[in-house]
């Protein structure tokens, strides 16, 4: 056999299908062998008693990126792929934000050259539509689409960003026209603005508030109306960073009428609660995010929806501000909650705190972790097989894990540029050592072992869902011709 170049051997291969005992050969980026004995290539892991995976994907991250309040986020795409690294991600599908009287190529150009010039891993980018003009819908998304930014994110909160009905419609029948998948951040805006305008009236303004204007049910009521548009049209729909028990039925039932709804939820849902954001002071800012931590109730129902199949993808949503003024405290100690930036840092303890949480503890399989964290993420956006799994042909990205290993989480142990971690003192079982994407060896030995964009741009395909999904009714394609 000629030389395979990188060879890992001697470990356990878990897939999200199978687990099984095998070496594999990496020669120019790509797997080329599998096999239960491989000779040892040019460069050659000893992966004796560690698991071997396919590298994490996050395809929910805010990397330097503005706010719609005007706050730069901490981390560039160096220091936020360098973060997802050392934490088993090889992929990242951050967002690139349109903010108002802004084109879409504005964006684009913009988020771009940043990446270029940073990324240590590879990368792709979804679309954030705030201003969904008649020549961003009819002329701009439509191309961008097609060079392989097929994933457009809207909101329904938010004053600079946030959409109306209508216009989630407008962005719903365009995708299903361009074969593009939406997601969606779900939250009643108007109850969140008139809670919190009665809060400030009285006096209210600590950050443990910030979680009472974000009622559950201003979560849980966007979350019924988005679906409902989406059966409108038979769109399908992402549904993103869920949080309570009520939407997690919300969408369990949709799934089971046979709607296309998938959904995600995050870190900061399982393993923080509103009691971090009632904290002494200002500290409560830290935990700020929104939809907010919730409570143990919304919790274990979201533990459900990883082990049912109600949640497709577990994200980070990394979205990291500094504690400070250039960040979470923009008004120093006379900050309210409704000046806090929105967002908590997660991309580098994504991946170790859902293995020790919930593989660990029998919550979910190692192959539902492969899934959630990977091969999922792959297969939504069109980067299946390419990414996401380990298989002849499929990228060399690999995270080689030491199941026993335990880390006390700390700021200054992380990667990031953010200065804090709301998990700070967790301790979790299982890291991974050895990280590779594309066959280049990025950590190792706890140190980077790449250069400053050496990461590449990943044109998406079509959206796996609607790949897969069924043809709208008779009734729908009726519909639809009326309405053009």
């Amino acid at each position: 056999m000629h030389d395979l170049g990188l060879t890992i051997r001697h470990g356990t291969v878990v897939t999200a299908a199978d687990t099984f005992h095998c070496d594999i050969g990496i020669k120019g980026g790509r797997i080329v062998a599998m096999s239960e004995h491989l000779p040892a290539g040019s460069r050659d892991i000893d992966a004796s008693g560690r698991l071997v995976l396919p590298g994490g994907m996050d395809s929910h991250c805010h990397v330097e990126q503005l706010s719609s309040m005007g706050v730069m986020g901490a981390d560039d795409f160096y220091s936020a792929t360098v973060s997802a690294a050392f934490g088993g991600t090889t992929t990242i599908i951050p967002f690139a934000a349109q903010h108002r009287g802004h084109t879409i190529k504005q964006t684009v150009d913009d988020y771009t050259e940043r990446a270029r010039t940073k990324a240590v891993i590879d990368y792709g980018f979804h679309l954030i539509i705030s201003d969904p003009s008649a020549d961003v819908l009819g002329r701009e998304l439509p191309e961008y689409i097609r060079t392989g930014i097929t994933s457009l994110k809207v909101y329904t909160t938010y004053d600079r960003l946030r959409l109306d009905d209508a216009q989630v419609l407008e962005v719903l029948a365009l995708a299903d026209r361009e074969g593009a998948l939406v997601m969606v951040h779900a939250e009643n805006h108007e109850m969140i603005r008139w809670i919190a305008t009665h809060l400030l009236d009285r006096g209210h303004e600590a950050p443990s508030f910030h979680a009472t204007s974000h009622s559950a049910l201003a979560e849980s009521e966007a979350t019924n109306r988005v679906i409902q548009l989406s059966r409108l049209l038979e769109v399908p729909l992402l549904i993103v960073h869920v949080s309570t028990t009520e939407a997690v039925r919300t969408i369990r039932t949709a799934q089971t009428l046979g709607v296309r709804i998938y959904a995600e939820t995050c870190p900061q849902y399982l393993f923080l609660s509103a009691a971090d954001i009632d904290r002494p002071g200002l500290e409560g800012a830290k935990f700020c995010c929104s939809p907010p931590p919730r409570d143990e109730e919304s919790q274990e129902a979201l533990w459900g929806g990883l082990a049912n199949g109600t949640f497709q993808l577990f994200s980070s949503d990394h979205s990291p501000y500094r504690f400070d003024a250039s960040g979470k405290l923009p008004k120093g100690e006379k900050t309210t909650f409704k000046d806090t930036a929105n967002g908590v840092p997660g991309i580098e303890v994504r991946l170790p705190l859902l293995f020790s949480e919930g593989v660990l503890k029998s919550r979910i399989t190692i192959n539902e972790f492969v899934a959630l964290t990977a091969t999922n993420h792959a297969k939504m956006y069109g980067l299946h097989p390419r990414k996401g799994t380990l298989a002849i042909g499929s990228d060399g990205d690999v995270a080689i894990w030491d199941p026993e290993k335990e880390v006390t989480i700390r700021p200054a142990a992380l990667h990031d540029n953010v200065g804090y971690t709301p998990y700070e003192g967790r301790v979790v079982k299982g890291w991974p050592e050895t990280v590779i994407s594309r066959g280049r060896i990025v950590v190792a030995g706890g140190s980077l072992q790449v250069e400053c964009g050496s990461g590449v741009f990943l044109p998406c395909g079509r959206p796996g869902p609607i790949a897969w999904g069924r043809k709208p009714s008779p009734a729908t394609e009726w519909f639809k011709s009326l309405i053009g």
